[in-house]
């Protein structure tokens, strides 16, 4: 881990208005110091906070995507599931392990800007897996599948879990209303008879959520991770995401798994402020989109004090893009993965183009490989190639992962 100095960015850090400036890294926190090296952006890039994923499943992540036949649409998420069972999508991502598609998934992350990604699986499955992969999934967490009869009982059931999350200052998550059937419409109401509805609640997805179920969220001060594209593919509709804005709702993006989302969170920011422009006739501001991807995920996930914006202190999650826009929330809502300057978490870079290797002291450190991204050679931690490579060997021809924007050499 090096002292660093990023000069002359246009810094959003989420407190103050966009500014050109400096921003100074040392060990893994941004706090002012005399540092060695000092990288010059020349007013050409816009430095931000790393993106954080609120909902993913890091096992699902595999393509083509399932879903209902043409024409027709998901009740509940249940048949869905039976679908992806049954289909060649599953087939092929078993033969790969679980350790692959984990790692897989932590590039795709890293990949569209990514640091920080909650993986929606429980502690016992995913315990050893995190610690593996290139940016930060969250491991503090109280979770259940969803509130009905015929969720898949993850956990330690939804009364120990979320006691657990408000004992510790964890986040409670679950999927929430995530169908039309009577039980899921009626997730909220189980979940406030029982005495689980506060701050520390996450719910995905939120699709049947009535009006008063909107209500009742915004005074809680629950928080609400907001899939758009695998709502559509699967259901036809979305959560009423305008009136959660309206009501004060803190809302976030999460990507679902690739099974049924997006190629990742950049495409995913795309196609929902896509979507709320379709569904509303009006745009949804670039800035509140930063702030979903931003300090709204950090509050919905309980690392608002280490993480989600650029302060002094917090840790040094940074995303740095070409500045291809004059407004620099435009220029994130807008940005693809060739766009990608530099990623670094805890101020340690682990993704980036070749001049930020002055960091290291100009050369590749130990555990860093080298891609071709856009005509570009960058620098990446591990090998993500090499495990491209091992996967498609598995698979047993040359599989498209179109989260990974690279091709391995031969």
């Amino acid at each position: 881990m090096s002292d660093f100095t990023l000069r002359n960015g246009i810094i959003v850090d989420g407190s103050k208005e966009p500014r050109r400036g400096v921003l100074e890294v040392s060990g893994e926190r941004i706090r002012s110091a005399e540092n060695p090296v000092g990288l010059d952006l020349k007013g050409a890039s816009c430095v931000y906070p790393g993106l954080i994923n609120t909902h993913d499943h890091l096992q699902g992540n595999y393509r083509p995507a399932v879903g209902p036949k043409p024409g027709q649409f998901y009740l509940t998420w249940l048949p869905w599931d039976n679908d992806l069972k049954a289909s060649c999508t599953f087939e092929e991502r078993s033969r790969l392990s679980r350790e692959d598609l984990y790692a897989l998934s932590g590039y795709k992350c890293l990949f569209s800007g990514v640091t920080t990604v909650h993986d929606h699986f429980p502690q016992k499955f995913n315990a050893k897996l995190l610690p593996t992969l290139p940016i930060r999934a969250v491991a503090e967490y109280g979770l259940a599948h969803e509130s009905s009869s015929y969720d898949l009982k993850w956990g330690d059931g939804i009364l120990i879990e979320h006691e657990r999350a408000v004992k510790n200052n964890w986040p409670f998550i679950t999927h929430l209303s995530e169908g039309f059937d009577e039980e899921s419409m009626k997730g909220l109401e189980y979940l406030e008879s029982i005495k689980v509805l506060d701050s520390h609640c996450l719910f995905i997805h939120c699709i049947a959520f009535s009006d008063e179920d909107i209500q009742k969220t915004a005074k809680a001060g629950a928080s609400v991770s907001w899939c758009g594209f695998s709502n559509m593919f699967m259901f036809n509709v979305t959560c009423k995401i305008r009136k959660m804005l309206r009501a004060g709702v803190n809302v976030s993006i999460g990507t679902d798994s690739s099974a049924t989302g997006t190629a990742n969170l950049l495409a995913e920011i795309k196609y929902d402020r896509g979507l709320y422009q379709k569904l509303y006739g009006e745009d949804l501001s670039p800035r509140v989109i930063f702030e979903m991807v931003s300090s709204n995920a950090a509050r919905a996930l309980w690392i608002a004090d280490r993480t989600g914006s650029l302060e002094e202190g917090k840790l040094a999650d940074i995303l740095v893009l070409k500045g291809r826009r004059d407004d620099p929330y435009e220029n994130l809502v807008s940005a693809s993965e060739d766009d990608i300057e530099l990623v670094v978490l805890e101020g340690n870079p682990i993704y980036g183009e070749l001049r930020f290797l002055d960091i290291f002291g100009g050369k590749l450190p130990p555990g860093y490989t080298q891609i071709e991204v856009d005509s570009r050679t960058m620098f990446v931690k591990g090998d993500p190639a090499g495990l491209y490579t091992q996967a498609r060997k598995k698979i047993g021809f040359k599989k498209i992962l179109d989260y990974l924007p690279f091709e391995p050499e031969e």
